[in-house]
């Protein structure tokens, strides 16, 4: 019979810790911060393109939005690293994943900040209109400071799921925490130990963005 200390080696789990926690983690959290912002950004861009007056920028932006929603991410970062090298617009790999990430979950936060912009009571659009507001101050000044707060949970939802995304990454080559464990677990010959600790630090990360989303839901709730 198999021993306990054949299925799970203290000293070793100790060894590769290190290893990765390091690099790793830093890969996983750089791809995880920055694809977010990416995300946040072109998402409310996405968003207020959709409700442009403009039908042709209208219809596109719908037609964008579904296409990217209706497509795996991980076809997406294939198309970004070996297709669109051959039209000249080549990047290193992390980068290539960043945007990959950031271009994927975009649409859905366009969608989260749609909803948030409809939530805004109509008077307050009538309200702007009255004063004669410019259109960009309306927007500015009223709409979005109303708007992104009510969105900022479902944001942070996101960004959960797009932290669990990243060991997609490692198919193109970017060497995160599941693949920094792959790699230590490959010169051992043993993958419990690395595996384990690569599952246990993204329950770590991931329980620790679900605290901060819930802290930004009851401070939405006072708002």
């Amino acid at each position: 019979m198999q021993g306990a200390n054949d299925v799970w080696n203290w000293d070793y789990a100790w060894e590769v810790l290190p290893e990765v926690a390091g690099d790793g983690l830093l890969v996983t959290i750089q791809a995880t911060v920055i694809g977010s912002i990416v995300a946040y950004v072109l998402g409310l861009v996405l968003a207020l393109l959709r409700r442009s007056q403009i039908r042709v920028v209208s219809v596109v932006t719908t037609g964008f939005i579904e296409l990217i929603r209706s497509t795996p991410l991980l076809v997406q970062i294939f198309f970004m690293f070996f297709v669109l090298p051959d039209i000249g617009l080549r990047f290193d790999a992390l980068t290539t994943g960043i945007i990959a990430i950031g271009l994927h979950y975009s649409t859905y936060t366009a969608e989260v900040y749609r909803a948030g912009i409809e939530a805004v009571p109509v008077g307050q659009w009538e309200a702007a209109t009255a004063l004669s507001l410019p259109r960009s101050r309306t927007w500015i000044g009223v709409i979005l400071p109303q708007a992104i707060p009510r969105v900022l949970p479902a944001l942070g939802n996101y960004t959960i799921s797009m932290l669990k995304e990243t060991p997609l990454l490692l198919t193109i080559g970017v060497t995160d925490i599941v693949g920094t464990a792959f790699q230590e677990g490959s010169s051992a010959f043993r993958y419990v130990e690395p595996i384990t600790i690569a599952g246990v630090l993204f329950l770590v990360m991931s329980f620790l963005a679900s605290l901060l989303t819930r802290w930004m839901e009851r401070r939405v709730g006072t708002i």
